[in-house]
């Protein structure tokens, strides 16, 4: 994860495939404000503009309403709100079926863009929450190491 829009907000996501078309997700971030954040995962995998931009909208390959993820309609990139200590530090855990690493492209995350915003994602607000500036963003990429 690397900052945006000015910010000093630094970290890692990590995805993990659990089998049976279950994807765990795990992120650790670092210098955000105190409070909760919005975390998506958006269309593109590109963090190049300086307010990450470039992500373009969440990731939605099924074209349903954005929302919170377990109640009803959502982006498959809706994540929820993770919440930051005192110290500016973060650790938000999932994990989703129906997400898959390197599988078709209607459930693929590799290519995608993980972001953090500057506030709580309202879940209602269409189309992204009413979040407000991207300032972490990171691409997901496969680790071919494995």
């Amino acid at each position: 994860m690397e900052p945006a829009s000015g910010s000093n907000v630094k970290g890692t996501a990590t995805f993990t495939d659990e089998g049976g078309g279950k994807v765990s997700f795990e992120l650790v971030i670092e210098n955000l404000s105190p409070g909760e954040h919005a975390v998506h995962i958006h269309e593109k995998g590109d963090c190049s503009a300086a307010d990450a931009s470039s992500a373009g909208g969440h990731w939605n390959p099924t074209m349903k309403p954005h929302g919170k993820r377990g109640s009803g309609p959502c982006h498959k990139g809706d994540i929820g709100n993770m919440v930051v200590d005192s110290e500016g530090k973060g650790t938000y855990k999932l994990v989703v079926e129906g997400w898959s690493i390197g599988g078709p492209d209607s459930t693929n995350v590799v290519g995608k863009a993980v972001i953090v915003h500057e506030k709580a994602d309202d879940f209602t607000s269409q189309p992204a929450g009413n979040a407000g500036a991207r300032i972490a963003c990171g691409v997901i990429q496969q680790d071919t190491q494995n």
